[in-house]
C-alpha cells in the first residue's frame, strides 16, 4: 500500500516489469524462432512491420496502466483513475494486442482441436458480447471493487478477467482469423452496441447524491476532489471517453468501408478462379461457370503472320 502522506512515492511493481518483459520475449522468440520454421497449413506465415508496431504499443498501454502511478492511484484514491486504467486494459490494450498477432501465431495457439471449438464459441458476436458487458458490469458492482480494492490477488484476477472477456469481445473486429471477422458494416453495429451497456453505470455515478463506493470514500483526498467529485468524473470517463474512443472507431470503420467499395475488382483469370475453389474445396468449375468467364474477358486477340 502507498501511504496517505506521500501518495505520489513511486513504488516499484516488479510484477508489472516481469509481465511485460516475459510477453516481450515470448513475442520476440514467436516471430523469429517459430515462425520461420512453422508449417501451419491454410495461414500466412509472415510477420510484417506493421505487427511489431501493433505490439509495441500494446505493451506501452499494458505498462502504463499496470504500472506506478496509475494503478496505485486508482488502487487507493481516485475511483476515476481506477476507471481510467479499466479503459486502457479493455478497450486499447486487447485489440492492439490482436493486431499484433499473425494469423499463423493465433492458429498455432488453438490449434484443431477442443480449444479451437471453444474460443470460435465463445467469440461469436451475440457471444462476446454478452460475456464482455456481463463480465464490466460484475467488475464495476460495489461489492467487487471493495474486494479488488481490499486484495491483490482478487484485483489482478479481475483485471485478468476483464483483458480476456475484452480479447473475446474484439476478436470479430481485430482478430487475426479473417474468417471470423464480421464485415465492416456489422463492425460498425457491434462496436456501437459496446457503447450502450456501459450508458447505464456511467449515468449512475454521475448522478448519484450519495458515496457508490465507501471503498474511496477517505479522508485524504487527492487533487481536493471529493468522493462526488470523483464519482462524476468515472461516469464521465466511462461515458464520454468510452464512447468518443467507439465512436472514433466507428468512423475509421467506416471510412475503411467506404475506400473498398470504391475500388475497382481486379479480373480475375479462369486459372485463378480454379485455384481459389481448389484452395476452398470448393470442388471443380461447371462447363456454365467457365463460358459465362470467358464472356466476360470477351475474345482473345490474335497476331496474324
Amino acid at each position: 500500500m502507498i501511504g496517505a502522506v506521500h501518495p505520489w512515492a513511486f513504488r516499484p511493481h516488479p510484477e508489472v516489469w516481469l509481465l511485460v518483459g516475459g510477453l516481450s520475449f515470448l513475442y520476440w522468440y514467436a516471430i523469429t524462432k517459430i515462425g520461420p520454421t512453422a508449417a501451419i497449413a491454410g495461414a500466412d506465415l509472415g510477420t510484417t512491420r506493421r505487427h511489431r508496431r501493433w505490439f509495441v504499443a500494446a505493451m506501452i498501454v499494458l505498462w502504463l496502466a499496470t504500472d506506478w502511478p496509475l494503478h496505485d492511484i486508482g488502487e487507493q484514491y481516485l475511483y476515476s483513475m481506477h476507471m481510467l486504467q479499466h479503459l486502457l486494459i479493455a478497450m486499447v490494450f486487447p485489440p492492439m494486442l490482436l493486431l499484433a498477432t499473425p494469423e499463423w501465431l493465433i492458429r498455432l495457439i488453438i490449434g484443431q482441436g477442443r480449444i479451437e471449438r471453444i474460443v470460435l464459441r465463445l467469440t461469436r458476436p451475440v457471444t462476446a458480447t454478452i460475456i464482455y458487458n456481463g463480465f464490466f458490469v460484475f467488475t464495476h458492482w460495489p461489492v467487487m471493487v471493495t474486494k479488488a480494492v481490499q486484495s491483490g490477488p482478487i484485483h489482478y484476477a479481475l483485471h485478468l478477467g476483464l483483458v480476456l472477456a475484452a480479447l473475446v469481445m474484439w476478436m470479430p473486429v481485430a482478430g487475426p482469423l479473417p474468417e471470423r471477422r464480421i464485415s465492416e458494416p456489422a463492425q460498425m453495429g457491434y462496436l456501437f452496441l459496446q457503447s450502450i451497456v456501459p450508458t447505464v453505470p456511467a449515468a449512475a455515478l454521475i448522478m448519484a447524491e450519495s458515496t457508490v463506493y465507501h471503498v474511496y470514500d477517505k479522508s485524504f483526498r487527492l487533487f481536493g476532489w471529493t468522493v462526488i467529485d470523483d464519482q462524476q468524473i468515472a461516469g464521465l470517463i466511462m461515458k464520454l471517453l468510452g464512447g468518443f474512443y467507439l465512436w472514433g472507431l466507428i468512423f475509421t470503420v467506416f471510412a475503411r468501408w467506404q475506400k473498398n467499395k470504391g475500388e475497382t475488382p481486379k479480373a480475375r483469370t479462369v486459372a485463378e478462379i480454379m485455384a481459389e475453389r481448389e484452395t476452398q474445396r470448393l470442388g471443380s468449375l461447371t462447363y456454365a461457370e467457365v463460358a459465362a468467364e470467358f464472356d466476360r474477358l470477351g475474345p482473345a486477340s490474335a497476331e496474324v503472320h
